[in-house]
């Protein structure tokens, strides 16, 4: 059954693959989400088109609206701005840190490095 799925589509079976690939939690974790996805057509897909128009429809939504667990209940595209502001306020603390130690070692009449 799943051999006849694949004719019209460049894909190779393998009589050899594991039937269960358990190996990598993070693809488990994403391939039971796209499973249980509710916009996941129960019928299969018309073209390879379709496919890649819901992938990426449905790659959208997993980074901008759907909220995780497991980065606290936020978007990852919400995570890695807020990651992003944090480091460029963490960058700014550290170069006026260093600019401050810098002008407090001229004074003191330390080498600088300059």
């Amino acid at each position: 059954m799943l051999a006849n799925n694949l004719v019209p589509w460049p894909i190779k079976h393998h009589e050899s693959a594991m039937r269960v690939s358990n190996n990598n939690p993070y693809s488990e974790a994403l391939f039971r989400t796209v499973k249980y996805c509710p916009a996941w057509p129960t019928n299969g897909f018309a073209s390879l088109s379709a496919v890649l128009e819901w992938l990426l429809t449905f790659e959208r939504a997993y980074n901008e609206q759907h909220l995780h667990s497991g980065i606290q209940y936020v978007t990852p595209a919400d995570r890695l701005e807020a990651w992003t502001k944090s480091a460029w306020r963490a960058a700014k603390r550290y170069m006026k840190a260093r600019s401050a130690d810098t002008r407090n070692a001229d004074r003191a009449g330390l080498e600088t490095g300059r």
